[in-house]
C-alpha cells in the first residue's frame, strides 16, 4: 500500500525516488530489458572458466547495448550491470561504449556523467584506460606501423575527447556531485595512479556491505605521453576556476585530487598548483589585520583543501605561512571545531621547519585549554613532533604530568601511564584527592584505554628520555598488563614501549610478561605484541620466552591466533632440536643487527 506524501506542491508516492527539478529526465529500460540485464548480472556473478567463453559472452551483450548506451547506462539495473561488463570487455570494446555515450560531438558526455548511474558507467570505462597498451600492442601485431592517432588506440582517443568536454565544461562538472566524481577518476588516469576500491565483504544474504576500514591501494600504470599533456592542460582549467575550488566540497576534492595525484607523479606540477592556490586565497580581502586565510581554515569545505596544501607544501612555504598568516592564531585555531583539523596537519608538515620551536611555543600557552576543548589530536600530533625535537621533551612531557595533575609530589608520576592511556587526571582515575599528597597504589578502576591515549604514549616511547614512561610501566600489575597487551589501542602503546626500549629495559618488562605470554598469544591483539617482542628481542630473551610458552603446546597449537606464534617462533624445533633452533635464533639476530647498523 502506497502512502500519498505531497511536498511543495507537489505529490508522490512514498517511497518513490525523488528527482532534481533542474536535471532533465531520463528514460527508463522496458520490463523485457531490465528482466534481461538482470539475467546477465546473475551470469557474470557465476564467473567463467575459459577466456573465449568470457570474450563471446561480453560481445553478445556488447551488441544488445549498441545503440541504446546512454539509456542503459542512466538505469539502476542497466547501470551495474553494463559497469561489470565494462571490466572485462577489451578496450577497443570499452572505447566503442564511450564513443556512444559521448554523441558525435562529444557533448553528451555531460548528462551521462552528471547522472547518478551515469556517473558510475563513466568511471568504470575510465578505469579501464590503463590496458591501453594491450590495445596498443595487438594493433601493431595485425597492422604494423599506423599514423600516431591509431597508434595510440581508440581508447586514448576517447579520453582524450572526453578531457576536452570538460575543460570546455569545468564549472559543471566540479558543481555535480556525480560529475565531480568523474572529474576526480579522469585525473587519476591521466597521471596514471589510481585508487583502487576495499574489496567489500559479504553478508549472510550475499549483499555487499562497507568494510569496517577501508584501505584502499594505489597502484601506477604506464601511460601515453598525450596523457601528460592532457593533465597539464586539465590543471591549468582547474587553477582558473580555483575560486570555484575552495568554495564547494565537491570541487573541493577534485582540486584534492590533482594534488595528490601531482605530488606522487609530477612534484614540479604540484609545487605550482600549490603556489596558485595560496596566491589566490592570500590575494582576497579581509578585514585590516587579519588573515584571509583564516576564514579557509574554519570553513568545512575548504579546510580540507588547507589540509592537504599543509601536507604537500614545502619548508619554505610552511614558514612563511607561519610567519605572515598564522603566528598569534594558533590558538584561537586549535580550540576551532573545524580549524583545529588544519592545525594537525600544519603541525606534522612542520615538524622538521625551524619555525616549529615558535609553533610549539604559542600552542603551549593554552595546553590545558586544548585539552579541556577535548581537541586531542593536536595534542598527539604536537607530541609526535617532539619526537624530532629533542630539546622540547622535557617541557612537553611536563607540561602533561601537569595536566593531568600527576607532577608534584614526584611520587605520583609512578601513576601516570594509566593516566595517559584514559585520559582521565588523577583524581578522577584513582578518586582521591591531591591534597592528600601520597600516592595511591590501587585504582578504584581497571585500566581503560582510549584511542588518542594510545597515540600519545606511543610518541612518549620514542622520546630520548622514557624514564618517567617506564617506571610506570614497570608499576603496573599483571591484570592490568594483561589488558593493555590484548587491548586493540593498548596493544600499540604496549609494543612500542617494548620495541624502543634498551636490552636491559626490555628484559625488565619481559620479567613482569611472563606468565602472560600464553594469554597473549591467544590473543589477535596480542599475539601482534609478542611477536612484535620476539623480532626485537636477543637469543637469551627469545630462549627465555619460549621456555614459557612450550608446556602450553596444545593450547597454542589449536589456537587460531597462537598457532601462528607457534610457527613462527620455531616451538618445534626448539623442543626437538635445540641446539639447531639455537644457531637459527643466533644467525638470524646477527643478520638484523648488521642491517640496524647499516640503516644507522
Amino acid at each position: 500500500m502506497f502512502e500519498k506524501m505531497e511536498v511543495k506542491g507537489k505529490r508522490r508516492f512514498k517511497g518513490e525516488e525523488k528527482t532534481d527539478p533542474k536535471r532533465p529526465k531520463t528514460e527508463r529500460l522496458d520490463g523485457p530489458t531490465v528482466g534481461y540485464f538482470r539475467r546477465v548480472s546473475d551470469r557474470l556473478s557465476k564467473g567463467f572458466t575459459e577466456e573465449e567463453e568470457k570474450a563471446l559472452f561480453v560481445e553478445n551483450v556488447l551488441s544488445e547495448v549498441r545503440g541504446k548506451a546512454a539509456i542503459i547506462s542512466t538505469d539502476r539495473t542497466g547501470s551495474l550491470t553494463l559497469e561489470r561488463l565494462l571490466s572485462l570487455a577489451s578496450p577497443a570494446q570499452v572505447a566503442e561504449v564511450l564513443a556512444e555515450l559521448g554523441g558525435e560531438t562529444g557533448s553528451e558526455f555531460i548528462s551521462v556523467s552528471c547522472n547518478q548511474c551515469g556517473g558510475h558507467v563513466m568511471e568504470s570505462a575510465l578505469k579501464q584506460a590503463h590496458r591501453w597498451t594491450e590495445e596498443s600492442t595487438a594493433e601493431e601485431d595485425a597492422e604494423g606501423t599506423e599514423d600516431d592517432e591509431e597508434h595510440c588506440g581508440k581508447l586514448e582517443a576517447e579520453v582524450k575527447r572526453l578531457c576536452g568536454v570538460v575543460r570546455e565544461n569545468m564549472t559543471v562538472f566540479l558543481k555535480d556531485p556525480y560529475g565531480s566524481h568523474v572529474l576526480r577518476t579522469l585525473i587519476q588516469m591521466l597521471a596514471g595512479s589510481l585508487t583502487r576500491d576495499a574489496p567489500a565483504a559479504q553478508t549472510g544474504q550475499n549483499k555487499p556491505i562497507r568494510p569496517k576500514k577501508p584501505n584502499p591501494e594505489v597502484f601506477d600504470f604506464e601511460i601515453p605521453v598525450s596523457f601528460w599533456w592532457e593533465l597539464k592542460h586539465l590543471s591549468d582549467c582547474l587553477m582558473e576556476n580555483v575560486n570555484v575550488c575552495v568554495s564547494s566540497s565537491n570541487s573541493s576534492i577534485a582540486l584534492q585530487t590533482l594534488l595528490n595525484v601531482a605530488h606522487r607523479k609530477r612534484p614540479i606540477l604540484c609545487k605550482k598548483l600549490i603556489k596558485g592556490i595560496m596566491g589566490y586565497l592570500t590575494s582576497l580581502s579581509s578585514a585590516p589585520g587579519v588573515s584571509p586565510l583564516l576564514v579557509f581554515l574554519k570553513d568545512q569545505s575548504s579546510s580540507h583543501l588547507m589540509q592537504t596544501v599543509f601536507s604537500f607544501s614545502q619548508k619554505a612555504l610552511l614558514q612563511d605561512l607561519y610567519k605572515n598568516h598564522l603566528r598569534k592564531q594558533l590558538m584561537d585555531l586549535a580550540l576551532h571545531p573545524i580549524a583545529n583539523f588544519t592545525v594537525q596537519s600544519f603541525i606534522t608538515a612542520a615538524a622538521h621547519c625551524k619555525a616549529f620551536p615558535k609553533i610549539f611555543d604559542e600552542l603551549m600557552e593554552g595546553f590545558e585549554a586544548i585539552l579541556a576543548r577535548d581537541h586531542m589530536g593536536v595534542v598527539v600530533q604536537i607530541l609526535e613532533s617532539c619526537i624530532h625535537w629533542e630539546e622540547k621533551q622535557n617541557e612537553m612531557l611536563q607540561r602533561l604530568l601537569q595536566a593531568f595533575h600527576c607532577s608534584e609530589p614526584a611520587s605520583l608520576q609512578v601513576s601516570c601511564l594509566p593516566l595517559f592511556l584514559s585520559l582521565l587526571t588523577y583524581e578522577v582515575y584513582y578518586n582521591t584527592e591531591t591534597a592528600e599528597g601520597d600516592a595511591v597504589t590501587q585504582p578504584a578502576r581497571s585500566l581503560s584505554i582510549c584511542y588518542h591515549g594510545s597515540r600519545m604514549v606511543q610518541a612518549l616511547a620514542r622520546f630520548k628520555d622514557r624514564t618517567v614512561l617506564m617506571n610506570s610501566l614497570y608499576s603496573l600489575s599483571s591484570a592490568d598488563l594483561l589488558i593493555l597487551g590484548t587491548d586493540r589501542n593498548g596493544s600499540h602503546a604496549l609494543q612500542m614501549m617494548v620495541t624502543a626500549s634498551s636490552d636491559k629495559s626490555r628484559g625488565r618488562i619481559l620479567k613482569k610478561l611472563e606468565e602472560l605470554y600464553v594469554d597473549l598469544a591467544c590473543s589477535s591483539c596480542g599475539s601482534r605484541v609478542l611477536e612484535a617482542v620476539w623480532n626485537s628481542a636477543n637469543v637469551s630473551q627469545r630462549e627465555s620466552i619460549a621456555k614459557k610458552l612450550v608446556p602450553s603446546e596444545t593450547q597454542l597449537r589449536s589456537d587460531q591466533f597462537a598457532r601462528h606464534v607457534w610457527r613462527n617462533f620455531g616451538l618445534a624445533n626448539f623442543v626437538r632440536r635445540r641446539a639447531e633452533w639455537q644457531e637459527f635464533q643466533t644467525g638470524e639476530s646477527k643478520k638484523r643487527k648488521m642491517f640496524s647498523d647499516i640503516l644507522q
